[in-house]
């Protein structure tokens, strides 16, 4: 007997056609395509160098000491993996939504949902994470400049620090960041590219400046910690990697997506990979790693250790504060099209899918997620944030690494500008290597993230299932269930 095209399990398990026809009622169809290829790649570099050098390193090296140089490579191999299914994916899929979407079309609508979710939650987290680090190094820079500090009292979060109330700079940057991009995608994109050759610049200093400081006695005592040390900073650094994700997000705004994209992932990872092992060399070899403990600002720090002066740290934490200004950018970027895509196919309110006539960008939940973010960045600890971004987006990898074995066996002849290298040991070792990164998380971070994962299923089974724009009911522009491509599950 065939089962109802509205059971559950049919709803569950259909997909989005490849395409990407169906929308939601009240809903946007597109966005504007401005972007290019060098403003693409500025994107992926513009997100992800600066958060694991300015900001999550001197949280990493206690975890490993010498060895994080390791971590950053193991990080990097992980994410080098993921990202060739992700140009693979976005040259076949060309969408806004990034992993999200290539899941609708591979893995059904509750896959969809899962890996929405972790990208929800990698994204926002991860905006907030970043926007604690920014403020660090603000006040670094008013230190050096005006020989005044920012009051630990509305410079850092509770829990961060003594008298840690709430952390305003961080709030600020947000709000600014957010009305940058409700102003328009390619202006952002030229004020990105700008900051992103000013940032790799500043850490090429750096790099000089530690290397007079250089000593390689102290890689004697290289993995403390053993490798278990290694797997947890990598877990942590993994964080580092994740705006490699926001190249893809921008599918619907990129001329020529099908090569474009793919070109500028890889082109982003490269720059990325080579910057932070370059520079955690360098800063490995300047001091002892038991003085990164505690240390924010600690690339500032380390500067004013070996010059004894604060004319190279000043240059170095006005660079940070443009380069951690970037990756807030970016990844705020990445969030409100994630929530555009799952809002046009109706799984999150139509709401968050509509894009303002003006400037051709989705303004009303550009300001949800600001709001959103700006609380957590204002209230929550840096560390806490930066696990539950790695979390996020090495969920969103594997589901990535196994949407490409899908495809190859479910549609071998949809044209694809790029084809992962190595298929199908490119995404089994990436499935492998993210899966066992997330295996040495902390116990916490995987509490929060079932918790996490349990609301957003919760939330799809009594609201979503029944206005997704492949229901063909509710929503007016759907497709109707004869339509739903999914295969029905045997009885």
């Amino acid at each position: 007997m065939p089962i109802p095209a509205s059971s559950l399990p049919r709803q569950m398990l259909r997909r989005r056609p490849v395409s990407g026809a169906q929308v939601a009622g009240g809903t946007s169809n597109h966005l504007r395509r401005s972007l290019g290829g060098f403003h693409l790649t500025m994107f992926g570099v513009g997100a992800t160098v600066g958060t694991g050098i300015f900001v999550v390193f001197p949280q990493a090296v206690p975890q490993a000491g010498p060895a994080v140089v390791v971590s950053f490579i193991l990080a990097g191999a992980a994410a080098g993996l993921a990202a060739l299914c992700y140009a693979e994916l976005a040259s076949a899929v060309p969408m806004s939504g990034s992993a999200y979407s290539y899941s609708y079309a591979t893995l059904g609508e509750v896959g969809a949902v899962v890996v929405g979710a972790c990208l929800v939650l990698e994204y926002g987290v991860s905006t907030a994470a970043v926007s604690v680090g920014w403020s660090q190094y603000l006040s670094k820079l008013s230190l050096n400049v005006f020989g005044l500090a920012i009051p630990q009292a509305i410079s850092s979060a509770p829990g961060e620090s003594e008298g840690g109330v709430v952390n305003l700079p961080a709030i600020i940057l947000v709000a600014i960041c957010a009305a940058m991009l409700i102003g328009g995608t390619s202006e952002s994109a030229k004020v990105n590219a700008v900051m992103v050759v000013i940032k790799l610049g500043v850490l090429l200093v750096f790099a000089v400046i530690a290397s007079t400081a250089f000593r390689a006695d102290r890689f004697a005592d290289f993995t403390p910690f053993g490798f278990s040390g290694i797997s947890w900073a990598a877990g942590t650094i993994f964080f580092s990697y994740v705006g490699l994700d926001a190249v893809s997000t921008a599918g619907e705004e990129v001329r020529d997506p099908q090569r474009t994209i793919p070109r500028a992932i890889i082109a982003a990872l490269l720059i990325v990979t080579g910057v932070y092992v370059v520079v955690a060399v360098a800063a490995m070899g300047s001091q002892p790693w038991q003085d990164f403990e505690g240390q924010n600002a600690g690339l500032a720090v380390i500067v004013d250790n070996i010059t004894g002066n604060r004319i190279g740290s000043t240059v170095l934490a006005a660079g940070a504060v443009i380069s951690i200004f970037t990756v807030t950018l970016v990844t705020m970027y990445g969030q409100t099209r994630i929530l555009f895509a799952m809002g046009r196919d109706g799984l999150l309110p139509a709401s968050l899918a509509k894009v303002n006539r003006r400037t051709g960008t989705p303004v009303t939940n550009t300001v949800i997620v600001a709001v959103v973010v700006a609380i957590l960045a204002g209230l929550v600890p840096l560390q806490r944030l930066a696990e539950m971004v790695s979390i996020g987006a090495l969920t969103a990898f594997i589901a990535v690494s196994v949407a490409v074995v899908v495809l190859r066996v479910r549609e071998p002849d949809l044209p694809r500008g790029f084809r992962a290298p190595g298929y199908p040991v490119t995404p089994i070792l990436a499935v492998a290597v993210c899966g066992w990164i997330l295996y040495n998380l902390h116990r916490y971070t995987w509490m929060a993230f079932t918790a996490w994962m349990a609301i957003a299923l919760i939330f799809y089974l009594a609201w979503g299932r029944r206005h997704s724009a492949l229901d063909g009911g509710q929503n007016g522009s759907g497709a109707g269930s004869g339509e739903v491509i999914a295969d029905p599950p045997s009885e």
